[in-house]
């Protein structure tokens, strides 16, 4: 079928990222990817490693401004800036703009890191004018993210934030990186999936080792997440200025 027989543009997608491609312009298209990927890199790269040790704040694009979540995300990232950190968000709506609308609030870096998607996203306001970074590439928005934090809060959310969760979780588990701080926030929303991975993949299928479960906290308000912070690193002799 031809691009122009499909009703929808979601099969008009599917059908142009599938359509045949001479040997010439995948090489090309290829060769081009790579130099906008290193941008991306060296972009992030300088512009991250002026703004000095922050928290990242994770949750949903759609969290309304009047949800429990979001209000709570905002204390968070005021509470954290207060404690010396800058705050890193996705620089969206919902989750995003409360935690950089917190850091503004507290006058800490507000930081937020912009992804180009047809649906949800968009910047908001609290990022500082000078910390606003857009990716077109989820995967080096997310080194971005691993590399520049000394911890992870993580608010309810979708696919998008279980993504960030699972890749720090993975890297961590695997020493790809050193461990840091996986705050998860909100018993409730928390508990079904916690238990899903206690009873099956620890207990069941043992694709899990028990001793994974430590990897995370789970907190129910801002005071307990800067606190599980301040622990983490007054244990290693460290502080937010390090």
């Amino acid at each position: 079928m031809r691009l122009q027989d499909f009703d929808n543009d979601e099969d008009k997608v599917i059908q142009d990222k599938l359509k045949r491609k001479t040997w010439n312009e995948i090489r090309t298209n290829d060769s081009w990817a790579i130099f906008k990927i290193m941008a991306e890199f060296v972009n992030g790269y300088e512009n991250m490693g002026r703004i000095g040790p922050c928290v990242t704040l994770f949750g949903s694009a759609r969290t309304k401004r009047e949800d429990k979540y979001y209000l709570l995300a905002e204390k968070i990232a005021y509470k954290i800036s207060k404690a010396g950190y800058g705050v890193i968000t996705g620089g969206g709506p919902g989750i995003m703009e409360a935690g950089n609308k917190g850091a503004h609030l507290g006058g800490g870096a507000s930081v937020g890191l912009n992804i180009v998607l047809p649906f949800e996203q968009h910047f908001n306001p609290y990022i500082d004018n000078d910390k606003n970074l857009n990716f077109d590439y989820f995967f080096v928005r997310k080194v971005m993210f691993v590399k520049y934090s000394q911890g992870f809060v993580v608010m309810p959310g979708g696919f998008g934030t279980m993504d960030e969760l699972f890749e720090a979780l993975t890297l961590i588990q695997t020493k790809k990186i050193g461990k840091f701080p996986i705050i998860l926030v909100g018993t409730v929303f928390w508990s079904g999936l916690m238990e899903w991975i206690r009873t099956v993949l620890v207990e069941q299928e043992h694709t899990v080792n028990a001793v994974d479960m430590n990897l995370f906290k789970i907190v129910d308000t801002e005071d307990e997440v800067v606190d599980v912070l301040d622990k983490f690193y007054k244990k290693y002799d460290l502080a937010p200025n390090f």
